[in-house]
This record gives C-alpha cells, structure tokens and sequence, in this order.
C-alpha cells in the first residue's frame, strides 16, 4: 500500500490560506476506477482513496506512516515569493510595465 504525504495549495476560489497549513497523509488508489453501465458514473471499490488523515506538521506524517509500515511519497510545495502590490503603486511614475488604464 503506497501513500503520499503533501501540504494542500490554496484554491482559486479562496484569497487566504486558511486550509493550507495542515499536512495530509492520503492513500493511493489501488485499482483505477470503472465506469458504470448503468449511469455512466466512475466507481471503485476501493475505500482507502476515501481516507484523508491531517497532521499539524510533516514531521508527525512521516512518523505515523513509518510506524504502520507505509510506503510513502513526499510531495514538497514550492514557495511562491511575492512582491507586496498597493493601489498607490499602480500610479507610479517609474512604474515598470505597461500602462492599462
């Protein structure tokens, strides 16, 4: 059984990063899911895709997988670096960049 081990990103649909700073221990799927005749919905018979576990930091992640014996994959997120915008700046008279307004 294989599971990966990552820290969620945050949504297009959120502005913050509430949800983003527990990490998930998540089971891989065992078999590919099968499409339904009758509905034409995708199924498995898998119930370990449906486990979710969180954890407050990476450490305990990979200690809870290395204490039921679990093979892991360590999924690292990318720090994204940005540079703080403010209204006032997009009037700047050194502004780099083209003017859109």
């Amino acid at each position: 059984m294989r599971a990966r081990i990552y820290q969620p990103s945050k949504t297009a649909m959120q502005s913050g990063k509430n949800k983003t700073k527990a990490w998930l221990l998540e089971y891989a799927p065992n078999s590919a899911k099968k499409v339904d005749p009758l509905m034409g919905y995708n199924s498995s018979s898998d119930m370990q895709q449906q486990i979710k576990l969180k954890f407050e930091d990476q450490e305990s992640a990979i200690a809870y997988a290395d204490k039921h014996n679990l093979a892991y994959d360590l999924i690292e997120t990318k720090k994204v670096k940005r540079q703080p915008a403010s209204y006032p700046a997009n009037f700047a008279h050194n502004r780099k960049g083209t003017w859109t307004h």
